[in-house]
């Protein structure tokens, strides 16, 4: 199963590297050097890799220089996992283990995780409620718990957050 861990940006410099926003919790392991990722249609191999000002610095052994490097402006990356792996972390999940989890408030079903946004600013959980789908910020105060076993993922009962309707009025 393909996940996707980056999404590339610019070209840095004249030698290849390209700007990599992570959209994994182990850009560590997945942009180590000698590892490999999926790019359109073919692999990269990563000869270097660094953090910088909130993303990487990733050079590929198939780019060798910025002109190579343009090309891939935008373009998404991806790795095979086995689907029963799991993030190292007891905090982070894959997209696919989220999807299609039911959604609880106060213990009451109240619909599905249809998709996981990744956003600048923090992932979302879009989910169906009501026949509606709205988009909750995929943050600890929101989504307290995330039960793979039980199928299930408790959202805050918060005025406005599943139903616009009941959100109070600012003045």
């Amino acid at each position: 199963m393909r996940v996707v861990v980056g999404r590339i940006g610019r070209a840095h410099g004249i030698r290849g590297d390209l700007s990599v926003d992570p959209r994994t919790d182990e850009p560590e392991r997945r942009f180590a050097v000698g590892s490999s990722v999926l790019c359109r249609d073919g692999e990269l191999t990563i000869t270097s890799s660094r953090p910088h000002s909130g993303k990487w610095l990733v050079h590929f052994a198939e780019v060798p220089d910025r002109t190579a490097a343009e090309r891939f402006h935008g373009a998404v990356l991806e790795v095979e996992v086995d689907p029963d792996e799991v993030p190292e972390d007891d905090d982070a999940f894959y997209d696919h283990q989220l999807v299609g989890l039911t959604v609880t408030v106060g213990g009451t079903s109240r619909g599905r995780v249809l998709d996981v946004m990744h956003l600048p600013a923090h992932d979302s959980l879009l989910v169906e409620v009501d026949g509606r789908r709205v988009q909750v910020p995929f943050v600890e105060a929101l989504v307290p718990e995330v039960d793979l076993e039980a199928g299930t993922v408790t959202i805050e009962d918060r005025p406005g957050l599943l139903n616009p309707e009941e959100a109070d009025e600012v003045r």
